[in-house]
């Protein structure tokens, strides 16, 4: 046996199965949050990272204080996404800032990206807060989210496939409701620097 081990990136530069340490290590290095565990066999390897790290990874929960929060809009939903794999199976949700309670979760998802999670969560937000009659503002610590939002369009690199159809319909429904609805809600980008991890964060980054 030659003792050699394969590398599971689920969150760093470039998420994917490596052969070689060197490789792993230039995808964690310097990448806050970074997500790995190195295996046996390919094939253990291939596995995990087709799932959830946190199959594999013990995650201590967190309570997520926000720091600093006399410059956070309590009255305010927050909305995240997670991702396990890129593209691969996500989620997303939405949290009253001011207490913490899940407003709405969404997912998993088969084949689909972090980015479109975030898109699709700042728009299931503002959809609901209409119904609600309500304007009260959203964060989003995704800026490409927030910028699709305001051009109405997900532009995501990621290529159809029977795997994602309904992902893709989601995105449809998501750029035809803000081409026919207006909102008022300010869309706030979360600063994760100061503040922390945002209250919608699913502690997987």
């Amino acid at each position: 046996m030659s003792g050699k081990k394969w590398y599971v990136v689920w969150k760093g530069l470039e998420p994917g199965v490596y052969s070689t340490w060197v490789e792993c290590k230039q995808q964690i290095d310097g990448f806050e949050g970074a997500r790995y565990k190195s295996f046996e066999t390919q094939t253990q390897a291939v596995e995990a990272y087709r799932s959830d790290f946190g199959n594999y990874i013990g995650i201590k929960k967190k309570t997520n204080p926000i720091r600093n929060s006399s410059a956070v809009i309590l009255h305010s939903l927050a909305v995240d996404a997670a991702c396990s794999g890129n593209p691969g199976k996500m989620e997303y949700r939405g949290v009253y800032v001011e207490t913490g309670k899940e407003i709405f979760h969404f997912g998993p998802l088969e084949e689909a990206t972090n980015n479109i999670g975030e898109f699709l969560a700042l728009v299931h937000g503002l959809a609901l807060l209409k119904k609600q009659n309500s304007s009260i503002p959203i964060y989003s610590d995704s800026a490409n989210a927030i910028l699709w939002v305001k051009n109405k369009k997900c532009k995501t690199k990621l290529n159809p496939c029977e795997a994602n159809e309904s992902v893709f319909d989601l995105i449809d429904r998501a750029e035809k409701w803000l081409n026919e609805n207006t909102y008022s809600n300010p869309i706030l980008k979360w600063d994760t620097q100061t503040w922390g991890e945002i209250p919608a964060d699913f502690g997987r980054k």
